[in-house]
């Protein structure tokens, strides 16, 4: 999903992965990232339009799961939550997985090493 200004220049981008979550059990996922704004566009609150509008697009076609490395002072605004059990490949700090979930409990029992998406 991109955003762009009244002259179509574009200010701002945000970008899904999907990706397999492989434990006991295989479970769907979306990754976010990266998402960037434009240096003249910070502050203006668009990275959060772009996330919240994207989340939405997200639920519509289905995907339950998001997970994305970041900081969670940022993130929690939106929803997103510490993410234990679920294993990002090194050198990824386990602290910074987040986790976003479109409906109750739809991280619950999800655990193992997020691979390529394999059509779980």
């Amino acid at each position: 999903m991109v955003a762009r200004d009244a002259d179509g220049v574009l200010a701002g981008a945000i970008r899904y992965w999907p990706v397999s979550i492989v434990g006991d059990q295989t479970h769907a996922a979306l990754l976010l990232g990266p998402i960037a704004v434009h240096p003249t566009r910070q502050g203006e609150g668009l990275g959060g339009l772009l996330i919240r509008q994207s989340l939405g697009v997200a639920a519509q076609f289905g995907w339950e799961r998001v997970v994305l490395v970041g900081d969670a002072p940022y993130y929690q605004r939106f929803g997103f939550t510490q993410l234990d059990g679920v294993v990002m490949p090194p050198p990824t700090n386990p602290d910074r997985v987040l986790a976003f979930s479109q409906g109750n409990g739809a991280w619950r029992g999800v655990a193992g090493k997020v691979r390529r998406y394999d059509g779980a």
